[in-house]
């Protein structure tokens, strides 16, 4: 390896540790305040960088708050993309088993769970850059082809009723961000309410019996 190809690689390894340098620091601070009272100087404060730093890798906060949300949706696809290769279960039995996956998913970051839910609910998408909203709308189709591909073979196998594939895998959408809006805001009105998890298995169950092929 050449000395400049040797400087190039250190450089962009040095440029991955400052952008999630950034990000983490953004995360503490999104989780402390949240995302409208958070403010860019506050982010640079946590992360011990200067504006002019940060702004190197991300054009503002909602930038900021974009780019988390696409480290979620990675962590969905991968997940949903293990589950859709796991061998050993039939196709009901992946259904049955995103009642955990789904929880785990929120679990990984309720904060950010909760904020993709509303950014794609709410006109947040157009204060983004068309790369950002591109990348983000992409890594979400591409969860929802993942899980069609599942009610693909089920109903390739004749387990499922015969519906659209992605019809289906809108519903398992719904189902959790619906259940993730609706439980965590009774939680401002009652802390001790967390009923997140038996809400998920509850409607995966309903939904699991009703495309079951007769």
């Amino acid at each position: 390896m050449g000395i400049a190809e040797r400087k190039e690689r250190e450089k962009d390894l040095q440029q991955k540790m400052r952008r999630k340098q950034i990000l983490d620091a953004a995360k503490r601070v999104f989780h402390n305040k949240g995302f409208s009272a958070t403010t860019v100087e506050d982010i640079c404060q946590e992360a011990e960088l200067s504006p002019a730093a940060l702004y190197l890798y991300f054009k503002n906060k909602d930038d900021l708050y974009a780019s988390l949300n696409l480290q979620l949706l990675e962590y969905m696809s991968e997940k949903f993309e293990g589950l859709y290769r796991e061998k050993g279960l039939k196709a009901e039995e992946k259904i049955e088993a995103l009642k955990d996956l789904l929880y785990d998913l929120f679990s990984f970051d309720p904060l950010i769970v909760i904020n993709l839910f509303h950014l794609q609910a709410s006109d947040g998408l157009t204060n983004l850059s068309t790369e950002r909203t591109t990348q983000l709308n992409e890594l979400a189709a591409k969860c929802l082809r993942t899980l069609g591909k599942i009610f693909e073979d089920g109903i390739a196998e004749g387990r499922f009723i015969d519906r659209h594939p992605i019809a289906l895998a809108d519903i398992i959408w719904i189902i959790f961000s619906g259940a993730v809006l609706w439980e965590k805001s009774k939680q401002m009105i009652n802390p001790r309410k967390d009923y997140l998890k038996q809400t998920l298995d509850l409607a995966i169950d309903i939904f699991g019996r009703g495309i079951k092929a007769a």
